[in-house]
């Protein structure tokens, strides 16, 4: 099997040696799998910054996916989620090796995302839709805690203060900071996906019209936390309407009414999970969604002084 270049290049940046030593055993990983539940290949590969998923059969034809990917924090707790939510608004799992993190999943069309739909509001009461549903399903246990996640970034930001230069990310760092010192110790107790996007839902194949989730990072949390992942979804449509602040409002709107939630409540989660990515970047040198995060955090800000309330 050769190994795409670019998810080589991918674990270089994220994860170094480590990252090179799963890249070189890559190839073995893909036949063990192939051999544990007796699959064959359907397909060429795909792959995103971490995983490679190859379409297989299973030896009754049936089509599936072989999910390989490093067992990390953030993997861990996947193949949990998904059983937990049992093909309910996410993909099923069919089988899982633990000692190698290897999933066995039911496939999808993986050339139909949500992005596929025109109508932008229309996609992200879908998103907004499924995530109601994953929410709605107690989390198994064994799942990181939003909580602990919280404590360690509000520990984090001394130090990263004191070696970033720009003043927009230093105020955009100690504004969120302040937010979250305020929930650190109230982070919720729902099963999260961490990173639902446009890309991250999938139309089954039988029909183009249902749709389930791939790819969690699951925590345990608040779902506020869960919603900045989504607003960033088609950001040249946002700025196309000529009112950023408004159309960021208009979408955060849409979602807290699906989900139930408290806009104040659910604002200041969200420039919590603004804070994660201003840390990642700081402490990685790297420019990664700083700008729209500012502007996401400008649009939402107001709203936990009760301010700009409305759409």
């Amino acid at each position: 099997m050769d190994v795409p270049q670019e998810l080589a290049e991918w674990h270089e940046r994220f994860f170094g040696a480590a990252g090179r030593a799963w890249i070189a055993a890559l190839p073995d990983l893909a036949a063990a799998g192939l051999r544990r539940w007796n699959l064959s290949t359907d397909g060429p590969a795909r792959f995103g910054a971490v995983a490679l998923v190859l379409p297989v059969r299973l030896t009754d034809g049936t089509p599936a996916v072989l999910k390989l990917q490093p067992v990390n924090d953030e993997t861990a707790g996947e193949p949990a989620a998904l059983a937990a939510w049992h093909g309910h608004g996410a993909v099923p799992l069919l089988a899982y090796d633990p000692a190698t993190g290897s999933m066995l999943l039911v496939r999808l069309d993986a050339d139909r995302d949500l992005s596929a739909i025109p109508d932008d509001l229309e996609a992200l009461r879908i998103l907004s839709e499924l995530m109601a549903g994953l929410h709605s399903v107690p989390p198994p246990p064994g799942i990181r805690h939003l909580g602990d996640i919280a404590a360690a970034m509000l520990d984090r930001v001394p130090r990263t203060l004191a070696l970033v230069q720009g003043e927009d990310q230093r105020r955009l760092i100690g504004t969120c900071a302040a937010v979250l010192g305020d929930l650190v110790d109230e982070p919720g107790d729902r099963l999260l996906h961490w990173d639902l996007h446009f890309y991250n839902v999938l139309a089954t194949l039988d029909d183009p019209g249902r749709w389930l989730a791939i790819d969690p990072k699951p925590l345990v949390g608040d779902p506020g936390f869960d919603l900045l992942a989504a607003l960033h979804n088609r950001w040249d449509d946002v700025v196309a309407t000529g009112d950023v602040p408004r159309a960021v409002r208009r979408r955060f709107d849409l979602m807290t009414e699906i989900l139930g939630l408290d806009r104040r409540r659910a604002a200041g989660w969200t420039l919590a999970r603004v804070l994660q990515n201003a840390l990642w970047e700081a402490d990685n040198g790297a420019s990664w969604s700083t700008g729209i995060d500012r502007a996401i955090a400008e649009a939402v800000g107001p709203v936990i002084r009760g301010l700009n309330a409305s759409s």
